[in-house]
């Protein structure tokens, strides 16, 4: 029996809830709920999942007001406690930075203008438990953001390098991300916030499951764990 649990919060303008849903759901066979208020459901779960899209229309800064959502309280509360694994992507990822449970910020594109494209990866530590179990250098994923350019401080860009917490980097810069950054990990590593969809690369009717290996790393994790707690 399956005893890996995942969620995947909904906030008002998220549009990836369904993606991610079939991807840990059908693809990865982990039962998946969605949840969308608070009420601490997140503590009962595995993975939490923060998916893409406009969480209430990025009006004013993408993020900023689904940081405050009360969900967001039980989230919190979920880190604290180190419950489980935390993936936030695109927006989630965004929600992350804003609510400080990652550091820098998701600002607007150097072109300024929304990339809908498919970009290479280079995963840049194997040893956290969203890489583990992927067997490739580069994945290709799919973006889809107007506001994906990472920056932060020199002090904590030297933090993140020193502690290996930059997961994954761009072949080719798409935004402008300082030192071609496109998901980076807590000092825990059990929170990862991520530019691109692993979910959008999850199905073999897409031509595309790379987004799989990194699905399968945290499950693989999971799993490793509750055996040596056990």
């Amino acid at each position: 029996m399956n005893s890996i649990r995942a969620c995947v919060i909904v906030f008002p303008g998220t549009n990836c809830d369904r993606d991610t849903h079939f991807a840990l759901s059908k693809i990865m066979d982990i039962p998946t709920d969605f949840v969308w208020h608070d009420f601490d459901e997140v503590l009962d779960y595995d993975i939490v999942v923060l998916p893409g899209g406009f969480s209430y229309g990025d009006y004013i800064r993408t993020g900023v007001f689904a940081r405050f959502s009360p969900v967001m309280k039980s989230v919190e509360k979920y880190v604290l406690e180190e419950r489980g694994l935390i993936i936030g992507i695109c927006n989630g990822f965004q929600i992350l930075t804003e609510a400080g449970l990652l550091p820098g910020a998701l600002t607007r594109n150097t072109s300024t203008r929304f990339i809908c494209d498919t970009v290479e990866i280079n995963v840049e530590n194997f040893q956290t438990p969203f890489t583990r179990s992927v067997t490739k250098k580069n994945l290709k994923l799919p973006i889809a953001h107007s506001d994906g350019n990472y920056r932060i401080s020199e002090k904590e860009l030297e933090k993140l390098k020193a502690q290996n917490r930059i997961v994954f980097r761009y072949v080719e810069n798409p935004n402008g991300s300082v030192e071609d950054i496109a998901g980076v990990c807590s000092e825990n590593f059990r929170i990862l916030g991520m530019m691109p969809h692993p979910e959008r690369a999850a199905c073999s009717v897409l031509r595309n499951t790379d987004g799989v290996e990194i699905f399968k790393s945290m499950v693989d994790y999971l799993r490793s764990e509750k055996i040596a707690r056990s």
